[in-house]
């Protein structure tokens, strides 16, 4: 038996991953897939939350994103690494748990305004967009997971997949579901080229799928201190998007940039040649991986594969239980 805790986490099929998912999440999933019994899901489902009409581009970024998460390291020998829409087990404990979760509980969600506040494009005014954190909380329970690895902004999604366990166990008088736990783990946003948060919605990512020109020319164009409109100027490192890229991928120059900055003593085009190095420097090993895993679809398929069956083995067990418990 593994006595390793059972951790389940997942990101949306809505594009290539970029700099931004990897420092404020998957670098943290490498890191622990050897300590836990990893889950990691393309949550292709979920991005039909938001892009319903599109599924052949979910279906594409599907693969991108495997490919994407191979090459930064997961590894499919410790987790298993899987598409959700291939393990119909999450669909069928979502309609069962949709039945039992009140209404209130998804309406005070933070996430469900704000987003419907920031998408104006796509009509939200749906089931599937009000209901998608019972999904996130199925994605959660089909696997009993323990441990949930999140961001504070989605606290109250583990806080209400703990209150349907709850409701679940109360109604039918038993003890099955497991109550999982946050865990917050160490993790920075990263700022997009137009200094808002990195976002494939913004179109101010940079990606592991960017070639090495691609990324010269978004971190040329780059935003950086406001303030700082002439060479003879003296900068604000502090503000500066620019500067949280050399904090990550040049730490030992960041002390002498800042420095150097606050004086007017280096302009922000030489700050953006010497970031442009340690970047690419970064990013063309993942992109070189990346790109054998896209090129050799049957490998991909096959690492997929692997990925569902352990999946399955798991969630078609705990589902065939709490089909028991309904009596269905």
């Amino acid at each position: 038996m593994n006595s390793k805790k059972r951790l389940l986490s997942g990101i949306q099929a809505t594009g290539k991953i970029h700099l931004g998912n990897y420092f404020g999440a998957v670098k943290n999933w490498v890191a622990m897939q050897a300590d836990y019994e990893a889950f990691f899901m393309v949550a292709d489902l979920h991005a039909l939350t938001t892009a319903y009409e599109d599924g052949i581009s979910i279906k594409n970024n599907s693969y991108e994103v495997i490919a994407d998460l191979l090459a930064c390291g997961i590894d499919p020998n410790q987790a298993a690494l899987f598409i959700q829409s291939k393990l119909p087990e999450h669909s069928e404990l979502h309609l069962i748990l949709s039945m039992i979760t009140p209404l209130p509980w998804l309406e005070r969600i933070p996430t469900y305004k704000s987003k419907r506040e920031e998408i104006k494009d796509k009509d939200l005014n749906t089931y599937g967009f009000l209901g998608y954190p019972v999904l996130q909380a199925a994605d959660i329970m089909v696997y009993q997971a323990n441990v949930v690895p999140v961001g504070k902004d989605q606290a109250p999604h583990v806080e209400l997949t703990r209150e349907i366990a709850r409701r679940f166990n109360f109604l039918f008088k038993t003890e099955f579901f497991i109550e999982p736990e946050e865990k917050f783990t160490q993790f920075l946003v990263i700022p997009g080229t137009d200094g808002r948060k990195m976002s494939k919605s913004y179109g101010n990512a940079i990606y592991f799928a960017d070639s090495e020109e691609v990324i010269k020319d978004k971190v040329m164009k780059m935003v950086t201190d406001p303030a700082r409109q002439k060479r003879t100027d003296v900068g604000n490192p502090e503000i500066c998007p620019l500067f949280s890229f050399q904090e990550i991928f040049n730490p030992d120059l960041a002390a002498e940039i800042s420095e150097q900055c606050h004086k007017a003593g280096i302009g922000c085009v030489d700050c953006k040649k010497k970031l442009l190095g340690k970047m690419n420097d970064f990013v063309a090993p993942i992109r070189e991986k990346r790109e054998r895993y896209i090129l050799d679809k049957s490998n991909l398929d096959d690492l997929i594969n692997i990925g569902t069956q352990k999946a399955k083995v798991v969630a078609r067990n705990n589902l065939e239980k709490v089909k028991d418990i309904v009596k269905i």
